[in-house]
């Protein structure tokens, strides 16, 4: 076969700011959706069980058509599939405040989530290929600019709603601004590395062609070696996000009831958690660069435990909220170095980035919507503390299984 070249349509540094601003745009929509829930119940009188359909309609939607949307990304390749994704994200976060009747809301939720899932894993795939090309971790930073994102989203939601704002215009403004930004980012995007291709030198980076010698199609037996491996990835990714559904759900319920705080208080252990969540991808690509995703991930969930613990034996406010920060600092590079290690495994083993990122992240979004009920049936049962207590037990796994799953995938971004 003969050798194919692909060269890079921009500099390293415009395709990472373009990913990022993407990643901006998928936090800040997915909070103003997040800002208006109580709106959506209002509107449409929900009570709590129905309010949960809808809720759930977001993930189900994801997870139902994740498989299906990945391979598209890996045919189309992630920035033509970003921008699709990203008008669809826009244009189906535009209209959630619209919908005519109650059933009509699950189901556009449930496109809500698909177009949400689709972009996802076309962004991300993206940025599996910005470190494959350049070798340089920048995973856990991208998913920074998520982080703010949402807390940039959840603020300007919260501002407008305080000054009596039309919600409508509000999701449609920012659904506005959000495909301006994509359709401008989504142009300084790179071609997918492909499997078997050469990175890029450091010198001259911006404007070299790289040789791709792909290799051979996976045969039955190599991809289901290949997809236990990612589900592998996607079991330590679903622990973790367990936790950190169960943190932002019920650290403000926490406090109000348990911690017995008041005013402003109520609220900062979820802040501190956030802060805490945004800082700790900001500083994680230095540190994978140096010891690896596999330590990483073994020191920062022991960080996480002992947040957690502090905010449960301290239960002062002031404690509960550094607990909570220190929480956050553990959990934040989970999800980054998930979404590093299968684009790895992926690109070593002859599979688009994209299909890869969706095995494990379909099982990990899991995650996120067992969490919180795990924890309030336990709070229910038993207490609070106790079922905050019991999902911190999802993190040990992830310190003493780490090592042995990211084998063969753990830092090699951080190689040169």
């Amino acid at each position: 076969m003969t050798p194919e070249t692909t060269k890079p349509r921009t500099g390293f540094w415009p395709a990472r700011a373009a990913t990022m601003a993407l990643l901006f745009c998928s936090g800040f929509l997915y909070a103003t959706w997040g800002v208006h829930v109580p709106t959506v119940k209002a509107m449409f009188d929900l009570n709590d069980a129905s309010l949960s359909v809808a809720m759930f309609a977001v993930a189900g939607g994801a997870i139902v058509t994740m498989p299906r949307t990945a391979r598209w990304v890996g045919r189309a390749g992630s920035r033509r599939a970003s921008l699709q994704s990203g008008m669809a994200l826009a244009l189906t976060s535009a209209f959630i405040l619209s919908m005519p009747n109650y059933w009509g809301l699950v189901g556009w939720l449930a496109l809500y989530g698909a177009a949400n899932a689709t972009y996802d894993v076309a962004v991300n795939a993206q940025a599996a290929t910005l470190e494959a090309r350049y070798r340089q971790p920048i995973m856990a930073s991208l998913h920074g600019c998520f982080s703010l994102g949402g807390m940039a989203g959840a603020l300007v939601g919260s501002v407008w709603l305080a000054h009596h704002g039309s919600p409508q215009w509000h999701v449609g403004l920012a659904a506005l601004a959000c495909a301006v930004v994509i359709v401008a980012g989504a142009r300084f995007m790179q071609p997918d590395v492909k499997p078997g291709e050469a990175p890029v030198a450091r010198e001259g980076a911006d404007t070299a062609a790289v040789p791709a010698h792909p290799l051979p199609a996976l045969n039955d037996a190599e991809r289901r070696k290949l997809h236990r491996k990612l589900t592998s990835f996607g079991v330590l990714a679903f622990l973790g996000l367990v936790v950190e559904g169960a943190m932002y759900d019920w650290t403000a319920v926490y406090m109000r009831e348990v911690v017995a705080a008041q005013g402003a208080w109520v609220g900062a252990g979820y802040a501190a958690f956030s802060l805490g969540m945004a800082g700790g991808r900001f500083g994680g690509d230095p540190v994978r660069a140096r010891t690896g995703g596999a330590r990483l991930l073994r020191m920062s969930s022991l960080l996480c435990v002992g947040g957690v613990l502090l905010a449960l034996l301290w239960r002062v406010p002031a404690a509960a909220v550094v607990g909570f920060a220190l929480a956050g600092l553990g959990l934040s590079n989970v999800m980054p170095v998930m979404f590093a290690a299968s684009g790895e495994v992926a690109r070593g083993a002859g599979m688009a980035s994209a299909e890869a990122i969706a095995v494990m992240a379909r099982l990990a979004y899991l995650g996120l919507l067992v969490g919180p009920v795990l924890i309030g049936a336990i709070a229910h049962g038993i207490s609070l503390p106790v079922a905050l207590g019991a999902g911190m037990l999802c993190i040990v796994p992830i310190a003493l299984l780490a090592p042995k799953m990211l084998a063969g995938a753990d830092g090699r971004a951080a190689r040169h």
